[in-house]
């Protein structure tokens, strides 16, 4: 049966008009998204195959052309499709993030780093630059790669730092095994570069380790 042959509380668009897209499922969205099945199977029947292939709608957004492209129904356009809407959500917590300040509004720049990384095949290392206000200056990836204590260099950090004026920063880097328990190694890098930048009186508010589920933060856990 068509969608539009539902009953209104049952059509995802209808259901997100009049009770908000918060009360839908993960299937009913991705409906939404999809716009129309194939032959034989619906919108929301097909949403329900990618999900279960993919295990969850993170793994739909980070797989890649070749695996997207293994699912009946599914091809360049709906990949192009998937990966617009990803970089415009990552581009609207950037904006979001830009406009507010850490103190006021943390989960902003974590919900924007956890975005950001959780879904990346390689570690890397992002410095966030705050002015006086804590407010957001800019954000860049420094390091790519095997992050490690050896791998992140203070004097590369301390650099971008005076190029950019900054007053405190924020550091955050990726664990692509999914798992965001700081190593020892994460912790010793943290305060090396703490370290180093002290001297040339620059805060280090937090540095943030993004799993794929779970965001730890090493100044709420006292390791800073």
């Amino acid at each position: 049966m068509a969608i539009h042959q539902w009953s209104t509380e049952k059509q995802p668009r209808e259901k997100l008009l009049s009770l908000g897209a918060g009360a839908l499922s993960d299937t009913e969205l991705l409906a939404i998204f999809l716009r129309t099945g194939i032959k034989g199977k619906s919108a929301v029947c097909l949403s329900a195959q990618l999900i279960e292939h993919f295990g969850s709608l993170g793994a739909i957004f980070a797989a890649s052309f070749e695996q997207f492209n293994q699912v009946k129904g599914m091809g360049q356009a709906k990949y192009v499709q998937f990966q617009a809407a990803l970089e415009l959500s990552k581009r609207y917590l950037s904006e979001s993030m830009m406009e507010s300040t850490v103190l006021d509004s943390p989960h902003v720049v974590r919900d924007f780093l956890h975005q950001t990384l959780k879904t990346e095949p390689y570690e890397q290392f992002v410095l966030i630059h705050l002015d006086n206000q804590h407010r957001v200056l800019k954000q860049e990836v420094l390091f790519s790669g095997t992050i490690d204590t050896a791998a992140v260099y203070p004097r590369v950090v301390i650099d971008s730092v005076i190029k950019n004026k900054s007053a405190a920063v924020i550091f955050a880097h990726n664990h692509p095994s999914g798992n965001a328990e700081p190593s020892q190694a994460d912790i010793q890098m943290t305060k090396r570069l703490k370290q180093a930048l002290a001297l040339i009186d620059v805060r280090t508010l937090d540095h943030f380790i993004i799993g794929y589920e779970e965001v730890v933060s090493l100044a709420e856990r006292g390791l800073l």
